[in-house]
């Protein structure tokens, strides 16, 4: 199974949550993962404001941010260009979705005409309507 990991699901891994154990099988289970500069930078997001929150120390940051690093230097990382930003500037089946949302889905359908059979890891209800609606099989 291949995957186009999105901020959420990644974003549920790293802070530990729940979910996240159900993002972390699907990460060993596949065979390759894509995901986009925006998903580094959403993730990197949240953990400077969790630190700034007081949520998280800058040390627990700073393993999670080692954490992030080790697992995108085995992934597939889209730029946000040209065919990604053509696509997200057109409507998606389920209206509306946010900017950030839309730019994720068209980047997973770029790299689904790279490696057919791309399933979508995510756990945004939005986007898992949408990814559906374009004929992805959303995870987990």
């Amino acid at each position: 199974m291949n995957l186009y990991a999105e901020s959420s699901a990644v974003i549920a891994w790293l802070l530990g949550e729940p979910s996240g154990k159900a993002v972390r099988s699907a990460f060993i289970e596949a065979e390759a993962v894509v995901s986009s500069d925006l998903t580094l930078v959403e993730c990197n997001r949240v953990l400077i404001r969790a630190v700034a929150l007081g949520k998280i120390s800058e040390a627990q940051a700073a393993d999670r941010r080692a954490a992030l690093g080790a697992a995108a230097a085995r992934w597939h990382i889209l730029k946000v260009a040209g065919d990604v930003v053509e696509r997200a500037r057109r409507p998606f089946p389920r209206e509306p979705i946010r900017t950030l949302d839309a730019l994720h889905l068209s980047s997973a359908l770029v790299a689904r005409s790279a490696l057919p059979g791309l399933d979508l890891l995510s756990l945004d209800e939005r986007i898992r309507e949408n990814a559906m609606a374009l004929g992805f099989r959303a995870r987990p």
